[in-house]
């Protein structure tokens, strides 16, 4: 019923930057929370980055200043700015929306955009 479709990944050198973003398409009352995470080979999926739909964020450990995520309600749209990205940085993303259906939330999740920093 909801589709998120994520962009923008790619092959970036150590200190680039890149902008990721993930739109929401489908039967959208209303979207609570969108995030990213992401997830290395061989590793768990970690939290990136988190906005509700009033603005307040959170970010994964060590991420903000170097990470920004923002958010365009209107285009159910979410962005995650990455700068002075390092190797370590290298995983799939994957977008994710906490989405109202009346009174009842469901998960919904993006099928990820690889990013890879590299020299």
């Amino acid at each position: 019923q909801v589709q998120l479709v994520e962009s923008g990944g790619g092959l970036v050198q150590p200190g680039g930057s890149l902008r990721l973003s993930c739109a929401a398409s489908g039967r959208i009352f209303s979207i609570d929370y969108m995030g990213w995470y992401r997830q290395a080979p061989g590793k768990q999926r970690e939290l990136v980055a988190g906005i509700t739909d009033s603005g307040r964020t959170n970010y994964g450990d060590g991420l903000k200043g170097r990470f920004t995520i923002s958010r365009d309600n209107a285009k159910n749209t979410v962005y995650l700015q990455m700068n002075s990205l390092k190797p370590e940085d290298t995983a799939v993303y994957f977008c994710c929306a906490v989405v109202l259906h009346g009174s009842i939330s469901y998960d919904y999740w993006g099928p990820g955009t690889q990013v890879t920093v590299s020299s």
